[in-house]
């Protein structure tokens, strides 16, 4: 997700109570468990902010293994909740949904740019739509948002553990191409991290990003020039 966070006066802190507390409830909700069958269709996610007050969100379809494209849609909204650290999905989510439902076929699984579990409060945008949705899904993020690691090798495939505080795994750091800045990848809600780590390095194709996120991001700029 690329994540537009302009100067806001802080949060309304009743909004920042509910919506903590509504994500916990949401949390309690998460199931890491291995895909029942190996996927036929996965699915890119990935929004952007044009302006302060406008969010674009998209979907891009592929078949898996081959990554050929089948559908790609987005939707556009007017921002309806502040940046708030932490529950950004909250700002989020609403678009993402509205992306979704114009998918003529749905996925069996979800990659999203962004985080799963490897969030503070273990509900990234990738296990917060999980929820939504009751769909497999699971965040490749570019940058670290919370947790501890030592840095994977330099060569591409080198992976390293995300972990908490407490030495709970969070998530893994893969290097998705030789000496360049590593992802970060986690579950969300109905799959595990061997899933998600098997599936980033089966849809890399020679980029830093994996095929569905990326062209996600991608088509998300060209679909900003039909809503300027």
């Amino acid at each position: 997700m690329a994540y537009y966070r302009p100067y806001t006066p802080p949060a309304d802190p009743l909004i920042v109570r509910d919506l903590t507390n509504l994500q916990n409830d949401m949390r309690a909700r998460v199931r890491l468990e291995p895909l029942a069958a190996e996927p036929t269709l996965i699915a890119g996610c990935d929004s952007s902010f044009p302006t302060p007050e406008t969010i674009l969100s998209v979907f891009i379809l592929m078949r898996f293994p081959s990554l050929e494209i089948v559908e790609k849609v987005y939707a556009t909204s007017v921002v309806q909740l502040p940046y708030i650290p932490g529950l950004l999905s909250f700002r989020e989510a609403p678009n993402v949904l509205l992306a979704y439902e114009k998918l003529q076929q749905k996925p069996d699984i979800i990659m999203v740019d962004g985080h799963g579990i490897a969030h503070p409060r273990r509900m990234g945008i990738a296990a917060h739509l999980g929820v939504l949705l009751d769909k497999p899904t699971f965040g490749v993020a570019k940058q670290k948002l919370t947790g501890t690691f030592v840095e994977p090798g330099l060569t591409k495939g080198s992976i390293s553990p995300l972990l908490d505080k407490n030495g709970e795994l969070l998530g893994e750091v893969i290097r998705s191409k030789d000496k360049i800045n590593p992802l970060f990848v986690s579950p969300g809600h109905r799959c595990d991290q061997a899933t998600a780590t098997r599936l980033t390095l089966a849809c890399l194709r020679g980029y830093k990003l994996p095929e569905p996120t990326r062209l996600a991001d991608h088509w998300a700029e060209e679909f900003k020039k039909e809503v300027r």
